[in-house]
């Protein structure tokens, strides 16, 4: 994948905001919520654009409480909502009391107006229980896998935790909302701003000791070496010797970075690295040369010259339009 984000900072061009529905029912789950719905604030942080924009949506008109007791006032219905780019169908526990007329209705309705749909945790039952998943790949809680498979055989149940191609997309569980909306993030907008937005949830952060590197994917081994990287900024270490914490010899670990991120590991740790800078100096009243020493960079020059490399502008002149 061609990582846009750099690109995307030193840019005048805003990108399209994507329109993202969020259908609640009741007892929905705050954590499934929190997951999507997050990452999708966090990026527009990041980023300094509003790259997303979220409305939270009911069947009916009214309140809509959590199985914490968490209440949601919808902006609208389903059926009212002109549609977007994509909708999120978070049902209740109770998901299979949720397939009426009503519910089925709507959501075929709304696959003519949103170019995707995700069926959360116990979503993609939903979706089938509609008509919307025949002949596609989906996903689902695992603790449903079985019945979901047994009641919809025309669709390629798999145990994946997340579907993320095609116009139907699933996840199997609360905790893998969140694994989802990265990867969209990182489709929509390039490498950098998905690790950028796992990292600040600490997602994928583990001790070096806790890696297996025989068991880990790409984007694993990546997160890892973020992991190491972000832990490093003041006192940057060698690219060999981050590979070799992770029990990787160099050539392996850029292989690595290659497939995931479409760069290098050094190039990466620079944009982290300034990153960390911009963020101090936007945030706090620290000089160039304590952001330079906080960063890795021994010359404050030198991080400044990158830093204008990197978003187009200095940090002297960020400060300026501030005030």
């Amino acid at each position: 994948m061609r990582d846009t984000s750099i690109n995307m900072r030193n840019s005048n061009h805003s990108p399209k905001t994507r329109q993202i529905g969020v259908l609640l029912f009741p007892e929905f789950s705050n954590y499934g919520l929190a997951n999507a719905v997050e990452p999708l604030r966090a990026a527009n942080t990041l980023a300094r654009q509003k790259l997303y924009e979220w409305q939270f949506l009911g069947i009916n008109e009214g309140t809509i409480t959590s199985s914490s007791g968490l209440p949601v006032t919808p902006s609208g219905t389903l059926t009212d909502h002109p549609g977007g780019d994509l909708l999120l169908v978070m049902p209740s526990y109770d998901y299979k009391g949720l397939t009426t007329p009503t519910v089925l209705r709507a959501l075929r309705s709304a696959q003519k107006r949103f170019a995707q749909m995700a069926g959360l945790d116990t979503g993609s039952w939903l979706m089938a229980a509609a008509g919307l998943l025949e002949g596609q790949r989906a996903t689902i809680h695992w603790d449903e896998l079985v019945a979901f498979s047994e009641q919809f055989p025309e669709i390629n149940v798999v145990e994946d935790r997340y579907i993320s191609q095609g116009p139907m997309l699933s996840c199997g569980g609360a905790s893998t909302s969140i694994e989802l909306m990265l990867d969209l993030i990182g489709q929509h907008h390039g490498t950098m701003l998905r690790l950028e937005v796992a990292a600040l949830f600490m997602h994928g952060e583990r001790k070096p000791s806790d890696v297996t590197p025989l068991r880990m994917g790409d984007d694993q081994v990546v997160q890892a070496a973020v992991s190491i990287m972000r832990r490093t900024l003041e006192t940057p270490l060698p690219i060999d010797a981050i590979a070799k914490r992770l029990g990787f010899g160099l050539r392996a670990l850029e292989k690595h970075f290659a497939s995931s991120a479409g760069r290098s590991p050094r190039s990466v740790y620079v944009s982290l690295r300034l990153g960390a800078a911009r963020h101090l100096t936007e945030q706090t009243t620290l000089s160039v040369s304590e952001i330079a020493t906080r960063c890795g960079y021994e010359d404050p020059s030198a991080m400044t010259r990158a830093f204008r490399r990197e978003f187009g502008i200095t940090p002297r002149d960020i400060r300026k339009n501030l005030t």
